[in-house]
């Protein structure tokens, strides 16, 4: 045999091993029959490093330096509302809804440098921080801590990040849209504002299905418009529970996708009448539920001084 063949065989070898390998090791059960799958206790990751000067100095020269203008560069983004956050004192929970991994970094890049660098993500463990370097880059770049959606013990609980002066991110669905639109609300985030006394801001984000959907690890290209709109501060009652507070939130975020849809005035007058569209989406075929959040939402064009008194 000669060398040539050697080399051939042991290329072709080594390529039938990498395509079964379990890179990172993630687990064997396909993720249709991972709700049946049996509980089991993991060891929490630990993410309270991500949090000491050093990593705070690293994590905001990447988000501002890399993450902010990679975003502006594959996306092109619009955002309002932030004014809101004027007079309103740390901490907060910044509630949105959740359509595509890039959910996160619109967030976090679309805030003042000021709150950005304290604030904090609650992540699914289990997808997050099934693997070492996924679960370190995580905690790193966007001071993400794990959340057990099944089971297991925590390494820190939002209340604990809450009581420390940090804002967090939560996404009241739990999960990410299968089809662009918004589901019910879950109350882990009512339950955080009226527990901790904490305000909540809304925050609504149009297009990013549309622009990185799932299954999509990139988005797509062309920089397709996003926006990312902050609404007014929602206060938890003294007595307030959280199913009580809860329909107040998903509204906030449904009025803020009705608003950035049309306008402030228009919206406003529905949600007076208590006509806010559902931002749960119509009650078709899911190809039509896909193919309609899939339109991208149009830029807003600002319109010249000359052009208007031209006109």
């Amino acid at each position: 045999m000669r060398p040539t063949d050697l080399v051939r065989g042991a290329a072709d070898d080594v390529a039938t091993v990498a395509r079964g390998w379990r890179w990172g090791r993630r687990p064997l059960v396909p993720r249709s029959a991972a709700a049946h799958q049996l509980a089991t206790a993991n060891p929490p990751f630990p993410t309270a490093w991500a949090r000491k000067a050093a990593a705070v100095a690293v994590r905001d020269a990447v988000q501002a330096g890399v993450m902010g203008p990679l975003v502006r560069a594959e996306v092109a983004t619009s955002v309002s509302g932030t004014d809101v956050l004027t007079g309103l004192r740390p901490p907060v929970l910044f509630v949105s809804n959740h359509a595509s991994h890039l959910d996160t970094l619109l967030v976090l890049t679309a805030l003042p440098a000021p709150w950005r660098r304290r604030t904090a993500v609650a992540a699914a463990a289990d997808y997050f921080f099934d693997t070492w370097w996924r679960a370190a880059s995580s905690a790193l770049v966007f001071n993400a801590f794990p959340i057990e959606r099944r089971s297991g013990q925590l390494e820190t609980t939002p209340g604990d990040l809450l009581a420390q002066g940090w804002n967090l991110v939560v996404f009241p669905e739990g999960t990410r849209s299968t089809d662009g639109w918004m589901g019910r609300f879950r109350l882990g985030a009512a339950y955080l504002a009226t527990r901790h006394q904490v305000p909540v801001v809304p925050v609504a984000i149009r297009g990013s299905y549309a622009a990185m959907p799932r299954g999509r690890g990139w988005p797509l290209p062309g920089r397709p418009p996003v926006s990312i709109r902050f609404g007014p501060a929602v206060h938890p009652g003294a007595t307030e529970t959280p199913r009580e507070m809860a329909p107040r939130l998903e509204s906030a975020v449904a009025a803020l996708l009705d608003e950035d849809a049309s306008t402030w005035w228009q919206a406003r007058q529905r949600l007076a009448a208590g006509g806010t569209p559902a931002a749960s989406g119509p009650a078709v075929a899911q190809w039509r539920r896909v193919w309609e959040s899939s339109r991208l939402p149009e830029q807003p064009r600002t319109r010249r001084a000359w052009a208007a008194r031209g006109r």
